[in-house]
């Protein structure tokens, strides 16, 4: 047995990890440490990967005062007494989680709960940790004692580096992250969506069990390569990995009935029971393969997100409002769409803005073919939704991210803003949604300066500017060309207007192009969203609706 045994059922444990002989781990450098983590290097020898840890651990920037090993050992005796481990009721901030047993022996089980107990009084701050008990139980199989194991998590949690951050310790970062992860889904996994969709009442109670699939269904030699990866990377794996088991799921499921009533459950289940479809290698390969964008991105995403949620003053854990309140029956109205295709709709918005109820703010209808009209309802909302019926009885529509005031800043120059979150679609005949085509082929975004675009695509008239320089009011994922240098400035034509027309969407082609009459329109293929034409490719508008997006929870 060696030193790092003392926790561990080697009956549960694969135990020809004992005895592969792998060579010291140097001290190479990141690009090659990355590569060795995604290869599951020190996953060969128990031995080798509990040093890695020990090594990768004691490298985390943490808080000057962080309690170590010494700290344990002064005050386990007073916080646990004679309690045994078992008994000990855990601290709420784990919520009721997991407590995952992984290949823990007796004594490692009750050690689980003596650390967290030690851990709540180490770190009054913590207020929602629910991915603390999987991270002690891993931790320990790797640990020469208890208290080796209490001042690695110590490290893990007084990370003083933001881009460092391991795991969530607060009610705010933990729904922000459950956000962002139904954001990504909603990006990078549309036909899984589109399941979550269709079988559940409310898909972000779905996405907010991510961690849970993580740090806690997951069984032990899939959580330890997660964490390998993890302790190089950061915070950013933990989302690949959620988003391959989504995927996974949806393939191994496809055309199978629901196991129980419940979406959640059987999600749960698939993860436990992972062994039997994807070995660990596939999961990591699938992870690795989704082409998210940059850690920056994400994390302009996920500051959005918690500051919606600070806005809506939800910042400790209540019962969420979900997306069939959003659009109620009783008070829906559309002169296009029904209660069930604006709930469609709703279910692609970002994650932020999902909560919020849809308010109409103009109708051809009521107010009448007017450009200028269109304007002055539309002015000072943002995020806005355009929904158009044709003579022919075609719905199409888009998602626009950005205030249609915006246009002005491009003096009487015809201008394209907004950002990458603004999308177009088509609901009759068929359903379909094309996003900004940077999410499907992120090598054309190159980072690059922060200087903005200036391009005429098929008239001098036009040009592409970037999103507002005043963005700390309008944080958006994906912020549109500001953070990128294009190839193609093409790619980042999403919105434009003038006294004359209206244009979603540029390069080779628009669309929608809509006339000041609000009479006719065109749509074709565009580079933006690389989209098919949404309906006729000259159309005659019967109906025109642009919804806002009430906040009911605010003030």
């Amino acid at each position: 047995m060696d030193e790092y045994s003392r926790f561990v059922d080697w009956d549960k444990m694969d135990s020809s990890l004992q005895s592969q002989d792998v060579k010291e781990l140097t001290c190479p450098e990141l690009p090659e440490l990355k590569q060795l983590a995604r290869q599951g290097h020190w996953a060969k020898n128990h031995s080798l990967r509990a040093k890695v840890y020990h090594k990768l651990l004691s490298n985390i920037p943490c808080r000057t005062v962080t309690p170590d090993a010494n700290v344990y050992r002064d005050i386990v005796v007073k916080i646990v007494g004679k309690r045994s481990g078992s008994s000990l009721p855990l601290p709420e901030f784990v919520d009721d989680s997991l407590v995952p047993t992984y290949c823990l022996n007796a004594e490692g089980i009750g050690a689980v709960r003596k650390i967290i107990l030690c851990i709540a009084n180490q770190f009054p701050d913590i207020s929602f940790c629910p991915a603390l008990p999987s991270v002690v139980a891993l931790l320990l199989h790797y640990s020469k004692d208890e208290a080796e194991c209490f001042e690695q998590v110590c490290r893990i949690l007084a990370c003083n580096d933001p881009s460092k951050r391991l795991i969530d310790q607060t009610f705010l970062a933990f729904e922000s992250s459950c956000m962002t992860f139904g954001d990504l889904a909603n990006k990078y996994c549309q036909a899984a969506h589109k399941l979550m969709v269709a079988v559940s009442e409310d898909v972000l109670e779905v996405y907010s069990d991510w961690q849970r699939w993580l740090f806690g269904e997951l069984p032990m030699v899939y959580i330890a390569r997660v964490f390998d990866v993890l302790l190089v990377e950061g915070y950013k794996v933990l989302y690949r990995v959620a988003l391959a088991l989504l995927k996974f799921f949806r393939k191994v499921r496809a055309g199978q009935p629901m196991k129980s009533d419940s979406i959640q459950q059987d999600i749960r289940v698939f993860v436990r029971d992972i062994a039997k479809s994807v070995p660990p290698e596939k999961l990591l390969e699938k992870a690795f393969a989704v082409r998210l964008f940059s850690r920056k991105e994400i994390q302009l995403l996920q500051m959005a997100n918690e500051k919606a949620l600070q806005q809506k003053g939800i910042t400790v854990k209540q019962k969420r409002q979900n997306v069939h309140l959003a659009v109620h029956a009783e008070n829906f109205k559309s002169g296009i769409v029904s209660v069930k295709e604006m709930r469609d709709i709703w279910s692609w918005i970002p994650e932020r803005f999902a909560l919020c109820q849809p308010l109409l703010l103009f109708t051809t209808s009521e107010h009448g073919c007017s450009l200028s009209r269109f304007y002055s309802h539309s002015e000072g909302h943002e995020p806005t939704l355009l929904l158009i019926k044709t003579t022919a009885k075609e719905v199409c529509g888009a998602y626009l991210s950005t205030d249609w005031s915006e246009r002005r800043r491009g003096g009487s120059t015809l201008s394209f803003f907004g950002t990458g979150e603004c999308f177009v679609f088509r609901l009759k005949p068929e359903v379909e949604r094309y996003e900004w085509v940077i999410i499907k082929h992120p090598e054309l975004a190159k980072p690059g300066s922060e200087t903005e675009n200036h391009t005429s695509p098929s008239s001098s008239t036009l040009s592409s500017s970037s999103a507002p320089s005043h963005s700390s009011d309008h944080l958006s994922p994906f912020l549109s060309a500001r953070h990128f240098k294009l190839p193609s400035k093409t790619a980042s034509m999403f919105m434009a207007g003038s006294s004359e027309c209206i244009i979603i969407g540029g390069g080779d082609g628009q669309a929608l192009y809509l006339d000041a009459d609000l009479n006719h329109g065109r749509t074709s293929h565009c580079n933006t969203f690389n989209n098919q034409p949404l309906c006729s490719e000259s159309f005659q508008i019967s109906l025109l609706e642009v919804w806002g997006f009430l906040d009911t929870m605010s003030g």
